[in-house]
């Protein structure tokens, strides 16, 4: 069970990684007609390699050989994490609404929080639970725009088939991540399966280039690719490392219920696009409702 306290960085990280997140949003909201889907996850993890490996180098040179014996594991992850959780969740966006993606990511962190009390003992009790149904909640008020007929007039189609494929394998690299011990620290560990990833992205980019070719502008594709890249890739990858390294799965799945209020506030910073009441009731049950999930169980035992 994950009891530890919660670290002033793990607090900085924990209000941090969704807003790095909420910038893929916008990625997959601009990337169709610009950049196909298995060629922007591959150059955005490309990128997040080469940024990675400096800081990775020393650590992986002095424990190698041991962390190579974990080569079928990172690559298992890699394909999870960047593969899965990245290609498809484009190709899903291409043909299923915003709210779509919202409503089934939004069963993310109830599935990671569900496995790990089965696999990890690390349940959620008591007002961690209402915690997580105040959070739940709330996601689901932003995402509706506070309608709950738009929830219920949901259509889903083959896109939708796409995201729930990614939502799972989310919910299981999340829970791998943290169930496998590894010889190596959280950013280097990152760092390896960021190779994994890359190694099984690379086929299906190439048979992806060759049908449907290069991007018509690349310096446009390459400067998406960057962003994904920098915030939710280096940035939201490690950072979501190190909080499942600290607090445990189930408290750090909890992190994407900030998403769609950061998104909220990234659209009317570079949208004009203001946010509306129901962001604000969102807010009201999110913010106490992850208050009550990550931090009550340590208040209560000490």
């Amino acid at each position: 069970m994950s009891s530890a306290p919660i670290g002033r960085l793990s607090l900085l990280l924990i209000v941090i990684t969704p807003a790095l997140w909420s910038a893929n949003y916008l990625v997959a909201r601009y990337a169709p007609g610009i950049v196909s889907p298995h060629l922007l996850a591959f150059l955005r993890w490309l990128i997040a390699f080469c940024l990675m490996l400096p800081f990775a180098f020393s650590e992986l040179r002095q424990l190698w050989p041991a962390w190579g014996r974990e080569w079928k594991e990172m690559l298992f992850l890699g394909a999870l994490g960047m593969w899965i959780c990245g290609a498809f969740v484009y190709i899903g966006g291409e043909t299923t609404e915003a709210l779509n993606i919202g409503l089934l990511y939004a069963l993310a962190p109830v599935l990671i929080a569900i496995v790990s009390a089965h696999l990890l003992k690390d349940r959620l009790q008591g007002l961690q639970l209402i915690g997580l149904l105040l959070a739940v909640t709330g996601v689901l008020i932003v995402v509706s725009k506070g309608s709950w007929h738009s929830i219920a007039e949901v259509n889903f189609n083959t896109g939708d088939v796409w995201v729930i494929i990614a939502v799972i394998s989310w919910t299981t690299y999340s829970v791998v991540l943290k169930q496998r011990n590894s010889v190596l620290g959280s950013f280097a560990r990152v760092t390896v399966i960021t190779a994994g990833g890359l190694l099984v992205l690379l086929p299906f980019t190439v048979a992806e280039i060759a049908v449907y070719g290069l991007p018509a502008n690349i310096p446009h594709a390459l400067f998406i690719s960057a962003i994904a890249a920098v915030l939710p890739g280096f940035g939201a990858y490690q950072a979501y490392a190190f909080l499942q390294q600290k607090i445990g799965a189930a408290r750090a799945g909890l992190v994407l219920y900030l998403g769609p209020l950061y998104t909220a506030l990234l659209g009317w910073w570079l949208l004009a696009e203001p946010p509306q009441w129901y962001h604000l009731v969102g807010a009201i049950l999110i913010i106490p409702g992850m208050y009550l999930a990550m931090f009550k169980r340590h208040r209560s035992n000490h």
